[in-house]
């Protein structure tokens, strides 16, 4: 029962010996277990109150031998055995005068160790029964022991399935918080929303009150504290912050992780939150050359405190949010030095239609100054207002680009009144050149399209076919009708035809074919107006002649009734 009362091995060896000492009434005894590792008996001694180990090679002294044959051995003087070294009484300054040593036996008949008792107390020295006892103990003592050890050793497996197990939920954790910071981060649209998202996910991550985040402001530069905190309001606060000062700031300059335990008396955590801050820690987010701010995350009373295991998990977090605010503020530079060329390209393409209002204007101005007769120098004057509310819708079109904003002005057009206007324009800039003008609409037509941006799609395509027919003249026609629940709109020349080297690029901006005082832009704005409508450009090109179909979609609405009648203005 005493051998099964204990399972720590140091303790049970000592109950072994001296048990056995007071059985077999030795004066010492000594209790050797194998290390086949390096094939050696380690002993444990009792000599008095003092327990020594030993060590000696299996084959080697009495309880070698003993281990190696597994038969017990009994000497009644030692220092006649040839058997008996005489070496451990001279290292040890104990006289030897008999012994006894048995194999100590596991349940499977496996050899453990050797039980060795030293000088009987009575005269006589050791006997067969005492070899007996010795050898019945040694094995309980085997099988004891290597209870002990098996027991220990699913300890030691448990205690190692346990670490294993925090292991792996602590790396759950941190995978769980990278997806979640990676969702959060690619559903983000500016660094608020980023931050709110990251600073709400690890706070809960590490089990804190709330968090803080420092980065520089996305306009003016200026570092910016931005806090958070779970029981209080879902959106940050934002507060002006400086280089190197306070928490932040310090592990922002520091370049290495900053814990305070206890915040109360740290200055760098004074007024660190808008709650009693306890604990905080903060790294600072690696940039390229100096840090771009720090993350911290700080609990508040009744919770625990912030440890070192904390730290693996909030620099995991500062190597992604890093990350995420780089590729954000490279996203928001692409995205401006984008928007600053298209406006580049906008104002290439406005500067290049300015040329229709301003012929208009001049003509008109020229038609004023030979018009004797108030009514129609009136007339002219309000044409030429109508021309500079082009003028207008031009300059808006580039403003409300430069605001990210690119809507057209999609109403209802009576193509009667549009056509007309267009065509007393086209006959202004036509002037004295050969070319006889067509315009062939349905007088009852109505259509819904951007009016202006059409007008100047128009006004394009006609002064390049103006152009194309040159000196020596032509015929100029224009079509329009409703056909398929589209408003499919011609313009046909009688000029030589696009040049081959230009077909596949025509609508292509600053794609020319050497036309004196030529763009390259007139197509290209045809196409980015018939884009903006969700319509579709087709040209035919041959010696004889160039034509480019328009067609723009047409909505059905409310107040509109099925079939082409529903497109007919009343008489």
């Amino acid at each position: 029962m005493a051998l099964g009362a204990t399972l720590d091995l140091d303790e049970l060896l000592e109950l072994i010996l001296d048990k056995l000492t007071e059985v077999v009434e030795a004066d010492r005894a000594t209790l050797y277990l194998l290390d086949e590792a390096n094939g050696e008996l380690v002993s444990r001694v009792v000599a008095g109150s003092e327990v020594r180990s030993i060590r000696m090679k299996l084959g080697h002294g009495v309880a070698g031998l003993v281990a190696k044959s597994g038969e017990p051995i009994r000497i009644e003087d030692a220092y006649r055995d040839p058997r008996f070294e005489r070496e451990w009484d001279l290292l040890t300054g104990y006289r030897t005068s008999n012994m006894l040593a048995a194999p100590l036996k596991n349940h499977v008949g496996r050899t453990i160790g050797v039980l060795q008792v030293l000088n009987k107390r009575v005269t006589g020295g050791f006997t067969s029964d005492d070899e007996d006892i010795v050898s019945a103990l040694g094995t309980q003592a085997a099988v004891a022991i290597d209870n002990s050890r098996l027991m220990l050793s699913l300890i030691q497996k448990n205690q190692q399935l346990v670490e294993t197990k925090e292991q792996l939920e602590r790396k759950f954790r941190e995978l769980s918080l990278l997806f979640e910071l990676e969702r959060a981060t690619a559903r983000a649209t500016s660094i608020e929303e980023l931050a709110l998202a990251t600073l709400a996910q690890v706070a809960t991550a590490c089990n804190a009150r709330g968090g803080a985040l420092l980065l520089a402001d996305e306009e003016t530069g200026d570092l910016v504290e931005r806090r958070y905190d779970r029981d209080g309001s879902p959106e940050l606060t934002r507060r002006p912050a400086k280089s190197g000062e306070g928490f932040l700031g310090s592990a922002m300059g520091g370049g290495g992780p900053l814990l305070v335990l206890e915040a109360a008396s740290d200055p760098r955590a004074r007024d660190a939150a808008d709650f009693p801050v306890t604990s905080v820690l903060a790294v600072p987010l690696e940039g390229d050359p100096a840090p771009l701010g720090a993350i911290a995350v700080l609990t508040g009373d009744g919770e625990d405190s912030l440890a070192d295991t904390d730290v693996g998990l909030l620099r995991l977090v500062a190597v992604n949010v890093s990350t995420a605010v780089r590729l954000f503020n490279a996203s928001r530079a692409r995205e401006v030095g984008e928007r600053l060329t298209s406006i580049g390209r906008l104002l290439s393409q406005v500067i290049h239609d300015f040329k229709t209002p301003m012929t208009i204007i001049s003509g008109y101005v020229q038609l004023m100054a030979d018009a004797d007769d108030r009514p129609t120098r009136h007339e002219f004057s309000e044409l030429i207002l109508r021309q500079f509310d082009v003028l207008g819708a031009m300059q808006r079109e580039v403003l409300e680009f430069a605001r990210g904003e690119t809507k057209i002005f999609v109403r209802r057009v009576y193509l009667k009144k549009f056509f007309g206007d267009l065509e007393r324009q086209l006959r202004l800039e036509i002037g004295a050149q050969p070319v006889e003008l067509a315009v062939e609409v349905d007088s009852k037509l109505v259509a819904r399209f951007d009016e202006g941006r059409v007008a100047r799609a128009l006004h394009n395509l006609a002064r390049n076919a103006l152009e194309a027919m040159g000196e020596r003249g032509g015929r100029l026609t224009l079509r329009a009708a409703l056909a398929g629940g589209e408003l499919a709109i011609s313009v046909a020349d009688t000029g030589p035809g696009i040049p081959k080297e230009i077909e596949g690029r025509m609508f292509q901006s600053f794609v020319t074919a050497g036309k004196r005082g030529g763009t390259g832009l007139g197509l290209a704005i045809v196409k980015k107006i018939v884009d903006e409508h969700g319509g579709r450009i087709d040209v035919r090109s041959s010696s004889a002649g160039t034509t480019f179909e328009l067609a723009f979609p047409q909505q059905r609405e409310k107040d509109a009734t099925a079939g082409a009648e529903a497109a007919r203005e009343p008489s």
